[in-house]
């Protein structure tokens, strides 16, 4: 077969089946070689906003591509460039953009503006803060602020080390830890990174807007910088078109992928502000920041993630977001009683919640429901024994009611499994 020659990610390919030939999506529903018909409910990996080949997205992106496809971007700049950054900056608060290909170099480049802003300023602040059990990506900087996520082992000897966190599972005895750590290491931290409010690939962890702002605010006053991963977490997937916009907070760096394209083209970027920016101008090229990549700003990607953009602001996907949030709503009181389900939880048109079944990523528990959710036509994901959904905008209320009632049918018919 074709796929022996593809070495797919994530995947025991030992163990695991034989990749499902995809021919074409339409809205939410992607189409198998085989004629059946996937829900998919995962956005396909987090990034698709609008649906699949939504047509506005496949115009612009056609339009870009007879105008100009690439161009280097040292020295160069081009409009749909300046556009986005424009209206990203304008949305967030933020000052300036730097454009990479995807969320892992977005949290690299972060983690090295933050390292540098303080050599520019002649400090010697080098330890970073993480979340326990985040994750941000699979580059060395973005494995070391996400050690604790478990999925690094063959490398830890190779990562930097960083200071974790608790989780806030008991939020008041997380952040005295905080302030021990502060009293300890104040002059020395650099900055903490952190997903707001969801872990992502932690199994959809939630945590409240209160302690993310505590943080924050206890980072601050000792003169650390903010990190806000929002790969997962940005464009509506929490209710607000950013997470950190449910507080008061605002980030030194947002780390923004994903989503920013409506999932049709790679694309990463890091907003941070004017006063981050000013450290590293200067008459020596050293004190710039030296780092780049080949794709950086790409046309074709610029022009359909501002397409994206107006579709995201349009009043018909805003309802579309709200409408989503009360049907997960509605469901978790379904949900709720059941005996095997713990957990469940919504967060704009984020669902999750735990199955009764023992197991980490990639066991058999996760694939085995995997697989019952594709005999019944759902795209599903399971982390471990969390199941989330995590759906497209356009996905319509017939189709998202069906979903619910067939993982209620499907759970109900697979057996825990000790």
């Amino acid at each position: 077969m074709a796929s022996d020659f593809i070495w797919p990610p994530f995947t025991q390919t030992r163990t695991a089946p034989d990749p499902i030939k995809i021919v074409r999506g339409q809205g939410s529903v992607l189409y198998t070689e085989d004629g059946l018909e996937l829900l998919d409910l995962i956005s396909s990996w987090w990034v698709n906003l609008h649906g699949h080949a939504h047509p506005v997205l496949a115009e612009a992106l056609y339009q870009q591509a007879q105008t100009l496809e690439h161009v280097i971007f040292a020295g160069f700049s081009h409009q749909p460039a300046e556009q986005l950054a424009e209206s990203l900056c304008r949305l967030s608060g933020l000052d300036r953009l730097f454009f990479s290909d995807n969320g892992s170099t977005s949290v690299e480049v972060a983690l090295k503006m933050a390292l540098q802003y303080w050599h520019n300023l002649e400090q010697p602040r080098k330890r970073i803060l993480t979340l326990q059990g985040g994750y941000h990506g699979d580059t060395f900087g973005a494995m070391s602020v996400g050690q604790s996520s478990g999925f690094y082992g063959p490398f830890e000897h190779l990562l930097f080390a960083v200071d974790a966190l608790p989780f806030p599972a008991a939020p008041q005895a997380s952040l005295d830890w905080l302030d021990r750590h502060l009293q300890q290491h104040a002059a020395d931290v650099a900055a903490v990174i952190l997903e707001p409010l969801v872990q992502g690939a932690a199994g959809m962890r939630m945590y409240s807007p209160e302690f993310l702002e505590a943080v924050c605010q206890k980072v601050r006053m000792a003169g650390g910088l903010v990190i806000l991963d929002e790969v997962m977490t940005g464009f509506y997937r929490t209710g607000k078109l950013f997470a950190f916009q449910h507080t008061p907070v605002k980030p030194d760096f947002l780390c923004l992928s994903k989503g920013i394209t409506g999932g049709f083209m790679p694309l990463g970027v890091t907003l941070t502000t004017s006063q981050i920016f000013e450290a590293f101008e200067g008459n020596s090229f050293s004190r710039a920041f030296a780092h780049g990549h080949s794709y950086t700003a790409n046309p074709l990607s610029c022009a359909v993630a501002n397409a994206s953009l107006e579709l995201l602001l349009h009043p018909e996907t805003l309802q579309n977001i709200s409408r989503i949030e009360e049907q997960h709503r509605t469901f978790l009181t379904e949900l709720q009683p059941q005996k095997d389900i713990q957990g469940a939880r919504v967060l704009g048109t984020l669902l999750a919640f735990e199955w009764q079944c023992q197991g980490e990523y990639g066991s058999s528990c996760s694939l085995n429901l995997r697989n019952a959710f594709l005999q019944k036509g759902l795209l599903l994901r399971p982390l471990g024994n969390t199941l989330y959904l995590m759906p497209p905008y356009c996905t319509t209320s017939t189709q998202l009611g069906r979903a619910h009632q067939t993982i209620l049918q499907v759970l109900g018919e697979t057996k825990s499994t000790p």
